[in-house]
């Protein structure tokens, strides 16, 4: 869908009617070509599987947390490079403390120097804005963490919207929906901090009440249990790899990565390069790229936006520590005081 969530009252002036549609055009972009997969077709249970409930067609599937458990599912293969993506609706109500994650990694393979590509939703107090983080890891290097996080601009519990993680040997770009919201383009300098090596696609449902909601505040309340995160439309694109062959041949894949690499998910035109940086502008309230005092060198994969970086304070995060819209306020009553302040300049020279 790719749309700004919005609402008009019954009375619609040119504003509200403006309003509307920059709401209804500000994302929209075009529908991924995707074949889907029944679950049985790509994906084993990974943990609690009474928590784990296919649909009678075997073409969704729900996970389940409850005071006892979680659940999660993984991909039946691994995959070197790949697009993964998957249509998911989160908890409704109070759900503090939970991580609904969508995720590849070749951990269980490569416990000491493992990769990852991570979306994890940080759990969500009801009637604040949900939040969630994308997160990338190469050989091991968690102590370098890559995160970035934001809000979303609907509410994820009420419908489906797709989520999509491309991996290839040039670049991640994670999507919300058809909207390109980070992209990390590989360059030498980053070395084995570029995730390489064979991953499998995990999703889980799990208690992080010590960590994801404002910082471990909020935790998990089992009143509200089970807390269900479903999925449908599953999407495994890549090269999959027999998982005794941690290291493929450099050369078994190149035919699937030209095929990957010419999908339209895999292109971002200047339509869905606007997208991303509005995107960008509104909702991201956490960069590592600008937090110097976690990386007093920006790391190498960082394509700083100027622009982008004002808004930020060194420690990453906004510098107004709120939303786009305090952040728009503040900006226009900087402007009234410049204006006020040349006012009275003009009004001091012309006596």
């Amino acid at each position: 869908m790719g749309l700004l969530s919005c609402s008009i009252s019954e009375t619609i002036t040119p504003s509200l009617l403006f309003f509307f549609l920059f709401c209804f055009i500000g994302f929209a972009t075009a529908t991924f070509n995707v074949t889907t997969l029944a679950f049985d077709e790509g994906y084993n249970p990974l943990f609690g599987d009474g928590n784990l409930v296919r649909s009678p067609d075997g073409h969704s599937v729900r996970l389940l947390l409850d005071v006892y458990t979680g659940s999660g599912f993984i991909s039946s293969r691994m995959y070197q490079h790949g697009f993964f993506s998957a249509k998911i609706k989160l908890p409704s109500d109070y759900t503090a403390g939970i991580v609904v994650a969508f995720y590849t990694s070749n951990g269980d393979v490569f416990e000491k120097n493992h990769d990852e590509l991570d979306i994890e939703f940080l759990g969500n107090i009801e009637g604040k804005p949900w939040r969630f983080q994308t997160n990338v890891y190469g050989n091991g290097s968690t102590n370098r963490g890559r995160e970035e996080r934001y809000n979303l601009w609907f509410d994820p519990s009420k419908e489906f919207h797709r989520y999509s993680i491309l991996w290839t040997a040039k670049n991640i770009i994670f999507y919300v929906d058809e909207v390109p919201i980070r992209e990390v383009v590989r360059n030498d300098a980053m070395g084995g901090d570029y995730p390489s090596k064979p991953m499998s696609l995990y999703a889980t449902i799990w208690d992080a009440s010590s960590w994801a909601t404002n910082g471990g505040k909020y935790k998990v309340n089992y009143e509200y249990a089970p807390f269900t995160s479903e999925f449908k439309d599953l999407v495994l694109d890549g090269c999959a790899i027999d998982p005794i062959q941690k290291f493929p041949n450099s050369t078994a894949c190149s035919e699937t990565d030209t095929w990957l690499e010419s999908r339209d998910y895999a292109v971002i035109t200047p339509k869905s390069r606007s997208a991303m940086r509005r995107f960008r502008q509104r909702y991201m309230y956490y960069s590592y790229c600008y937090d110097n005092v976690r990386y007093p060198i920006t790391p190498p994969e960082c394509a700083v936006d100027s622009n982008e970086k004002q808004r930020f304070r060194n420690t990453g995060r906004l510098r107004f520590g709120g939303s786009h819209r305090k952040q728009a306020r503040m900006e226009r009553a900087r402007r009234k005081r410049r204006s006020r302040a040349a006012a009275v300049s003009d009004d001091q020279t012309d006596m």
